[in-house]
């Protein structure tokens, strides 16, 4: 099967859940065989240790992107102007300013992306088309990493008559932050543009329920596919850490609860037989979270424990992999539920049980993997009695978290979740050409 993944790019200052799986999901569906071409989208699609695949041009440049939803001479400029401005360096430089993937500044860009042929990027989804049309490319289908791309599929499928398949993973908590109106003409308009699409694959039941509500999305056409992990490479640490290590993995921000595991992490050191504790935090920054992080560091360093917590510098795979390995246990306490917690199947693939809070994606990873415990979300000291009992007991922490680690790699190795995805694919193409 010929298939094009588009691939939206946070860039590479931080752990991006939706870039790491759709990498993961392209090295599996290749591995079946089939032909995938990569589409990198707005940056450059750069994971340290994770193989890219780029196999086309970046699209949608976010720097050209920008300029043509804020000057109209931008949206007859020549290919070799827009060049200019989708040359890598100087995408991975913008990526890296302060709100460049702020939800809240990116309103109007939002709406006009996913009116598609009728939005002020019309030119950019022009040349998709034109890339896609020749025989080297042409797909049999093309799946969409996530809902805020849907505006590009009635062109797609009217242009190459193939089917569309769209992929659904937190999209609520980016355009819920969206300043109104543009939060609701975004929410409207998705709605309205689900009938272009002809399969959703939601990354959880939890998470399907959500997108099921919202967008009216008709049962037959959504199906869910856990997220999975490439399991190879995950092997249980030899012995446990020497001391008590809590481990944080993700983009360092407020949204991921980072002040919340510092407060609870300063509540654990006010415990005796915990004194010794440390704190690892990965996952990456980016310009918005500076203050957070300097706010956090004062605080430890108030209560005398800065000292026992580590930023740990890179998250490439291996660089993962061996700081999961140093940890007792992991826990990134999001603030709103959220649909797939890529980080749980790592740790748990790596034998390191998760503590985390008992809403969204959570309560059914648990309950299928049985690899951690679970508080109430936003208490501060539920969360640090949660990771407590697990440290100070490692005999359990160490049993449930291999028990756990059984469960990933027989029922969410990434190549499951490659062939569901395939099988999607599959049901989608039929149904086209039943239609």
């Amino acid at each position: 099967m010929r298939i094009v993944q588009l691939i939206p790019s946070a860039g590479e200052s931080f752990y991006c859940e939706n870039c790491l799986r759709d990498l993961a999901l392209v090295k599996a569906m290749r591995a079946l065989g089939h032909d995938v071409i990569t589409v990198p989208m707005y940056l450059p699609l750069r994971v340290e240790g994770e193989e890219s695949g780029a196999s086309a041009p970046i699209f949608f440049g976010g720097v050209n992107v920008y300029l043509q939803q804020k000057l109209a001479l931008f949206r007859k400029t020549p290919r070799w102007i827009d060049r200019i401005f989708d040359r890598p360096g100087l995408l991975a430089w913008a990526s890296r300013k302060a709100g460049m993937t702020s939800a809240k500044d990116l309103g109007e860009t939002t709406v006009s992306m996913l009116q598609g042929e009728d939005g002020r990027q019309v030119k950019e989804l022009n040349r998709l088309i034109d890339w896609l049309r020749p025989a080297e490319n042409r797909p049999e289908v093309v799946c969409l990493s996530n809902a805020m791309l849907s505006g590009l599929a009635r062109r797609i499928k009217a242009e190459l008559g193939v089917a569309v398949v769209c992929m659904l993973q937190d999209e609520d908590g980016f355009l819920d932050g969206l300043a109104e109106p543009y939060a609701g003409q975004a929410w409207g308009i998705i709605a309205e543009r689900t009938a272009d699409v002809d399969a959703f694959i939601a990354v959880s039941k939890y998470y399907a329920g959500v997108m099921q509500e919202r967008l009216k999305i008709v049962a037959e056409r959504l199906h869910t596919v856990y997220m999975g992990v490439a399991t190879q490479d995950y092997q249980l640490p030899a012995e446990r850490p020497d001391v008590p290590t809590v481990g944080f993995l993700s983009r360092a921000c407020y949204d991921k609860g980072l002040d919340t595991l510092v407060e609870a992490f300063i509540r654990l050191k006010k415990n005796e037989k915990l004194r010794d504790a440390r704190l690892r935090i990965a996952g990456g920054q980016t310009e918005n979270d500076k203050s957070l992080i300097r706010s956090v560091c004062r605080r430890l360093a108030a209560e005398g424990v800065i000292d026992d917590v580590e930023f740990v510098g890179g998250f490439g795979r291996q660089e993962r992999i061996a700081f999961l390995r140093s940890l007792s246990v992991l826990c990134v306490p999001e603030r709103k539920p959220v649909a797939a917690g890529l980080y749980v199947f790592e740790a748990l693939a790596a034998g390191v049980p998760v503590v985390e809070p008992e809403n969204g994606v959570f309560p059914e990873l648990l309950e299928a993997t049985g690899g951690g415990a679970m508080y109430a979300p936003g208490d501060e000291a539920a969360l640090a009695g949660a990771l407590e009992s697990l440290l100070l007991d490692g005999d359990y922490a160490e049993k449930i978290g291999s028990q756990a680690r059984d469960v990933v790699f027989a029922k969410f190795d990434i190549g499951q979740t490659a062939k569901e995805m395939v099988r999607v694919f599959e049901l989608a193409m039929q149904n086209l050409t039943r239609g």
